[in-house]
């Protein structure tokens, strides 16, 4: 690099970046900037530092990052040229954007356009960096309108490279709007103008999300066969994050065209990189995708436990890294976790013929007695969730005493008062994001002492173990077992006055304006009282 100008320098950075031939792009960055700093070239300088910025950034050395791009900023401001600060400021902003500092990145991107707005190269990166600020708010129509003007603005300056980074953006935000036509267009689009560039990192990049397109439309040899593409260039980069994303869409699909065995493999590996890399979004998107194949599997504790460890990471996450909408990722991953818990207690329900369907209608009429309460969101979901898994623990009841056709011995309901112990037993290793535990351990719990497995009393059994326990009460009353037929809903509200010292005046209450509000034509015959004691 001896005797080589600071502009020649700079353009070879550019060069090798675009090739992925990383460390050489930062060899060459650095030059530019001592040749640039020995000849006072300050343009020159400027722009090496913004760039050696961004660089170092996607390595994850993100404080020397900020530190470069700031130098950048002041170096343009010394020279009073407006455009170079404003490109500062703009990568500036996309920095504080990857931290989850939304609100400075805002601030960043509209200096930006105040400093240098007229300038359409500029213009188009800010309009593209607000598509990337729209779409982790999860306003994806709004993210299509700035990335449809950074294009028209690259456009306009014939910079074809900067038109294929918006085309992916566009490919991203369609797929996400499962416009999967549009989608492919896109990504066919960048993907050709990456490759005439030689940008081997940008080919990647359409190759990994144009595949998630594939996969959401069932087409699944294209979306491995693209996925394995993206994962040998992003290993020739060494690009931790990036591998992770494809061999997360590589495990998907084998999962879904019933290779276990592979897919679990490959989520794996997923999570392995993702952790490595400190991707906190592909950690916990890789351990969603790895419970619902543990589901499959019929793995339902490996399966809630990666659960657990997604919803914990997202969040954890808040926007932080990856730009995507947090709240919209939450609530997929909140019903991937009632598809699993739904499914493990009809497993749990096939041991008795007589009480299939008892977990999804005392998971619905608790749902009803809590919103009678006005507890919570957060509080509605552990109930619900705690519904589904209260009997989780009859499995460990032998099938001939959960079947008997008539009264248990005492013996016998003492094996059956240990279900909700042995549920808690069975849960031991799984840390749930809602309070459940209680919920399976204390639904038999009585107000006035007389309950089971730990005889507490009064306000010491939580609403939601209450709540359960009233549900699950009138749910076995109207269900035909096999020692008596179903009661009536009238004949239910009469047993259970009987009883209403078993649970809290105000968790009564709720249940019996639960019942009145939704309360469906009931034109069965009352039946004769239930032994209730027995009830488990």
């Amino acid at each position: 690099m001896v005797n080589r100008s600071a502009a020649d320098l700079l353009h070879e950075a550019r060069s090798q970046e675009r090739a992925a031939c990383i460390p050489e792009a930062v060899r060459c960055y650095e030059a530019a900037i001592s040749t640039a700093e020995r000849a006072g070239e300050k343009p020159i300088l400027a722009e090496a530092l913004r760039r050696l910025a961004v660089v170092l950034h996607h390595r994850n050395e993100s404080a020397r990052a900020r530190e470069l791009c700031n130098r950048s900023y002041k170096v343009a401001c010394a020279l009073g040229n407006d455009v170079l600060a404003a490109e500062a400021l703009n990568t500036m902003g996309g920095l504080a954007l990857r931290t989850g500092a939304l609100e400075e990145a805002r601030a960043h991107f509209l200096q930006a356009l105040e400093r240098g707005g007229q300038a359409r190269e500029l213009l188009a990166r800010v309009e593209g960096n607000l598509g990337i600020l729209a779409n982790i708010k999860g306003q994806l129509v709004e993210a299509v309108r700035h990335y449809e003007r950074a294009v028209e603005a690259y456009r306009a300056t014939n910079d074809e490279h900067g038109s294929a980074t918006a085309y992916v953006n566009l490919g991203i935000a369609h797929t996400d709007l499962r416009q999967y036509d549009w989608a492919d267009s896109y990504f066919s689009k960048s993907f050709d103008i990456a490759e005439r560039a030689g940008d081997v990192y940008l080919q990647g990049m359409c190759l990994v999300n144009h595949a998630e397109a594939h996969f959401l439309r069932e087409r699944y040899d294209q979306a491995r066969r693209m996925a394995e593409a993206a994962l040998a260039i992003f290993d020739q980069l060494d690009s931790l994050a990036d591998k992770s994303e494809a061999y997360k869409m590589i495990g998907m699909v084998y999962r879904d065209t019933g290779r276990p065995a592979l897919g679990e493999s490959r989520l794996r590996s997923a999570i392995e990189l993702a952790v490595r890399a400190g991707s906190v979004l592909n950690e916990a998107e890789a351990a969603r995708e790895l419970a619902l194949l543990m589901q499959m599997m019929g793995r339902n504790q490996d399966a809630l436990g990666l659960l657990n460890t997604a919803h914990r990471l997202f969040r954890r996450l808040d926007a932080r890294i990856d730009l995507v909408h947090v709240g919209g990722k939450v609530s997929k991953l909140e019903s991937t976790y009632f598809e699993v818990v739904r499914e493990w207690g009809q497993s749990i329900e096939s041991a008795d013929s007589y009480t299939f369907g008892h977990c999804e209608r005392v998971a619905q009429r608790a749902l009803a007695v809590a919103r009678q309460l006005e507890l919570d969101d957060t509080t509605q979901t552990g109930i619900r969730l705690g519904a589904y898994l209260h009997d989780l623990g009859k499995v460990r009841v032998p099938h001939e005493v959960l079947n008997k056709p008539g009264p248990l011995t005492r013996e016998e309901f003492e094996v059956v008062q240990m279900h909700p112990i042995w549920g808690l037993e069975l849960l031991a290793a799984v840390e749930f994001p809602w309070d459940l535990k209680p919920i399976i351990r204390w639904h038999h719990e009585r107000y006035d002492g007389t309950g089971y497995p730990d005889r507490l009393r009064g306000d010491e059994i939580p609403v939601a173990a209450q709540i359960v326990g009233i549900v699950d009460v009138y749910d076995a009353l109207t269900t035909a077992r096999s020692y008596r037929p179903a009661m009536s809903h009238e004949a239910a509200l009469v047993e259970i006055e009987k009883c209403r010292s078993w649970w809290s005046e105000q968790v009564y209450a709720a249940f019996l304006n639960s019942r009145e509000a939704a309360l469906p034509p009931d034109t069965r015959a009352p039946s004769s009282p239930l032994v209730t004691s027995q009830t488990p």
